[in-house]
Order: C-alpha cells, then sequence, then structure tokens
C-alpha cells in the first residue's frame, strides 16, 4: 500500500524540527515530452538558443542583485525551452500541475485563477496547456501574513503587504515578471509513495512569455523560498538521461538519494557561498580542463573563484541545456577541440545553428557518433574529475554537422554554467546539509 503523508499546513517548521525525513522520488518531464511536431535536430536548436538567453539572464540578474544593472537591462530567458519538470498535486483535493524544476531558483509558484495586482483577469495570463490552478476547490489554502518569515526574509524584486493583510510578490525573469500573492498550500509528490506536505508558494501569473507545458516553477536553489529549504531536505539528486531522447529522468530527495546504483566512481568536491550576497545557485570550485589528458592552460582563478565583488565562479545549473565558461577558459577549450577534431569547421553562417560558437562539417553520409573525440574533463578542489564523453559536450543540431556544446559566458558578472546536457547519464547530488556535491558515471534509465 502506497505511504500517504498529510501534515496541517501549520505544523511545517515544528515537523522539520522534529527531525520529519522528506523521502521520496519522482519523474522529471524532458523539456520537449510531448512535442512531438519538433525533430530531434529542433529539439537541440531551440534548447540551444533558450540555453543562450538563460545565461545572459543568469550573469545579469547577478549583476542586478549586487547593483550593477537596473531590472530593465536584464534579458528575458524562456521558462519553458530546455528546463525539466515535475507533475505535482497542489491543493486539497489535488489538482495535477506541472512545474519547471530549477536549482537556480528559489521561488515556487504556478498560474491560478487569482492573479497578481496587475493582472486581473484569466485571459491575460501567460499562456499555457493546463487550466489555471483554482485555489477556492482546495480546503488547504490559505494567504500568507505579512509576517510570515517567508513574506519577511524572501528575496523578491517587489514586496507589499499594504493590503489585506497579504503579502503580494513579483520576481523578475527578464522583461517577463512573476506576479502575485503568497500563500501556504499542499503539495503532493512521488512515483510510488506519495507525499503531501505544506509549502509557501506563490499565486499569480507570468505577465509574459510562454509555459507551453507548464504551469510554474519550482525552485531548488539555496534560497529561503525553495522546497529544498522550506522542507529542510538534507539532500536531493538527479540523473538526466541522454537530452535527445526525450525520456523522463529521476529525482530523489532525502535519503533515497544517494549514489549507490552508478557505473563509475563516485566523486565529491565543495559547494562554495557567494560572499556578496543570499545565493540562488549552487557554485562549485572548477580549477581546471584537460581535453584527454592533455591539461588546459586555464587560471584556476578564472573559474572556480567568486570574487569579493560577487562575480566568477562556476555553477551547476538544471535549467541551462548547454555549458558556458568564463572567455580565456572558452577560448582554451575551443583551440584544443579545433587541434584534436580533424574535421572543416563549418562557416556558422546558418541561422539554424549561430548559437553555437564551434561547429564541424562531418563528411557526407558520416554521424556524429562515428566520430572519436578525447573526453573534456572538469577538475574539481580536492581531486574530483567529471569525465565527459563525446555525447556530453557535441550535439548534431542537423545531419552533417557537429557543434560544441560550450560556449563563452556572456558579458555580465563572468559566471561560468555547467548545463544538463554535460550532466546527462551523470547521477550528480546535492548535499545541502554538508554543503558537498558529488557526482557518478551512471545509466540514468536504471535508476
Amino acid at each position: 500500500m502506497a505511504l500517504h503523508i498529510v501534515l496541517p499546513v501549520l505544523c511545517l517548521t515544528v515537523a522539520v524540527a522534529h527531525g520529519l525525513s522528506i523521502d521520496f522520488r519522482a519523474d522529471l518531464n524532458h523539456p520537449y515530452a510531448g512535442r512531438s511536431s519538433l525533430s530531434t535536430g529542433d529539439v537541440i536548436i531551440h534548447a540551444a538558443r533558450a540555453s543562450k538567453a538563460r545565461a545572459a539572464r543568469i550573469n545579469a540578474r547577478l549583476a542586478r542583485v549586487l547593483g550593477n544593472l537596473s531590472a530593465a537591462d536584464v534579458p528575458v530567458a524562456p521558462l519553458s525551452d530546455q528546463g525539466h519538470s515535475l507533475t505535482v498535486g497542489i491543493g486539497t483535493p489535488p489538482q495535477p500541475r506541472t512545474l519547471i524544476v530549477d536549482t537556480g531558483s528559489d521561488l515556487i509558484w504556478t498560474q491560478c485563477s487569482m492573479l497578481s495586482r496587475r493582472t486581473r483577469t484569466a485571459a491575460s495570463a501567460s499562456r499555457q496547456r493546463e487550466p489555471l490552478y483554482e485555489p477556492r476547490r482546495s480546503s488547504s489554502f490559505a494567504y500568507l501574513p505579512c509576517s510570515d518569515r517567508l513574506c519577511q526574509e524572501g528575496q523578491f524584486s517587489y514586496k507589499n503587504c499594504a493590503r489585506n493583510n497579504r503579502c503580494m510578490y513579483d520576481e523578475l525573469y527578464g522583461s517577463a515578471e512573476a506576479g502575485g500573492v503568497l500563500a501556504s498550500e499542499t503539495f503532493t509528490f512521488g512515483v510510488n509513495a506519495k507525499v503531501s506536505l505544506p509549502l509557501g508558494f506563490g499565486c499569480g501569473a507570468l505577465s509574459a512569455g510562454d509555459l507551453v507545458g507548464a504551469s510554474g516553477l519550482m525552485g531548488l536553489s539555496p534560497g529561503i523560498m525553495s522546497l529544498v529549504s522550506q522542507l529542510s531536505v538534507p539532500r536531493f539528486s538527479y540523473c538526466l538521461t541522454p537530452f535527445a531522447e526525450r525520456k523522463t529522468s529521476p529525482l530523489l530527495f532525502g535519503a533515497m538519494a544517494d549514489l549507490r546504483r552508478t557505473t563509475g566512481t563516485v566523486q565529491t568536491t565543495s559547494i562554495l557561498r557567494n560572499p556578496a550576497m543570499e545565493t540562488a545557485y549552487y557554485y562549485v570550485p572548477l580549477v581546471g580542463l584537460s581535453l584527454g589528458t592533455k591539461r588546459l592552460d586555464v587560471p584556476a582563478t578564472s573559474l572556480g573563484m567568486i570574487k569579493p565583488d560577487g562575480s566568477g565562479g562556476t555553477i551547476v545549473d538544471s535549467g541551462s541545456t548547454m555549458s558556458y565558461l568564463e572567455e580565456t577558459a572558452f577560448r582554451a577549450v575551443k583551440k584544443a577541440v579545433v587541434e584534436a577534431v580533424r574535421l572543416p569547421v563549418a562557416n556558422g553562417t546558418d541561422e539554424d545553428y549561430d548559437d553555437y560558437e564551434l561547429c564541424f562539417a562531418l563528411p557526407t553520409g558520416v554521424a556524429m557518433e562515428a566520430v572519436k573525440t578525447p573526453p573534456l574533463v572538469l577538475h574539481f578542489d580536492g581531486g574530483a574529475a567529471m569525465t565527459l564523453p563525446r555525447d556530453n559536450y557535441f550535439q548534431e543540431p542537423r545531419a552533417g554537422l557537429m557543434c560544441l556544446a560550450v560556449g563563452t559566458s556572456p558579458d555580465g558578472f563572468g559566471v561560468s554554467i555547467i548545463g544538463n546536457v554535460q550532466q546527462q547519464n551523470m547521477h550528480v547530488l546535492f548535499d545541502v546539509r554538508n554543503q558537498k556535491f558529488s557526482f557518478a558515471p551512471t545509466k540514468c534509465d536504471d535508476i
């Protein structure tokens, strides 16, 4: 019989403080699951374009938070074109809704029939396939008062408690904005054993953009509003199946998050804190790069060091398809790859692949899988090394074309990003309690 835990909405803090174990497994939906009209090549190209936009937004968002940019300078990034999603039940009885899972965001929110202060009608909400969540149909919905810790300490671009003692919020996603009211609601998770728990979340709307197959966002960052922080989850892990295959991927929380079922050696490094801000990202100490056995000439300070002003460093990001490296590091990788891959460099004039910075023309009739390349190795402080085979750093967006799924970090705060193509068939674990990041090569289908 399936386990079903239901807690009263106001007992979350007490329950967690007394050692409640939050252990469950859920399935992540692929960003393009159900979009059969798109070919594999189209999926790869769409994701590369969205990934580039997201990298620009991450860098600009950090710059804005630290006072170097205005909100208007932060570019919009598509929310639905690269992030894996999770189907959860919201409310009592549960209303099934799909939320994009993001290790780079903390707020949990969904579009609902009671929209933000600036969005009055359901017709003006961002387009989505699912119905809007209906608070009036749930017996467990409750507004969060302005005195609630989540309202007082949450990192929002705008917060207003002047009306009806309700905490109104705005969360910026570039030129798009997710705004509404903070509330408490029961969320139901799990594949086999169901777990129902109360969470603070945003009930509102996205004022611009397109959610397509999703209804909102599930933040897993270190921030106070995230699922991880609210439930005091000590650890979580995921294992992403190959991006081109569009399969589901396992997401595990608590005691279920372990790396025992792997095909490679488990390696561990630290999770770092940004000294200049309450971070919404998981920073890791990337200190070097190799292509095959050749260590590249990249200063460790250009990758893993977060500068006193909060710039620089490297984050692990579930919402970015491709990886982005600080300019010095990328130039070294590009030079080494061109020397190692004995193929003509493509001109890059086709708009379908202009989001890549390096592509090779494949011989007629030859697919990427026939090309041998040395592994790209990411070296971390403490000796951990993530070895990436060809399919974890190259993509084939079109027949006859092989492109490097790594680019230059956009102008902004020089943050390097390890994306989800690099993490595919790699079981990664975030030990939040002990501030450790572990990983091991794994066939994710077998978990």
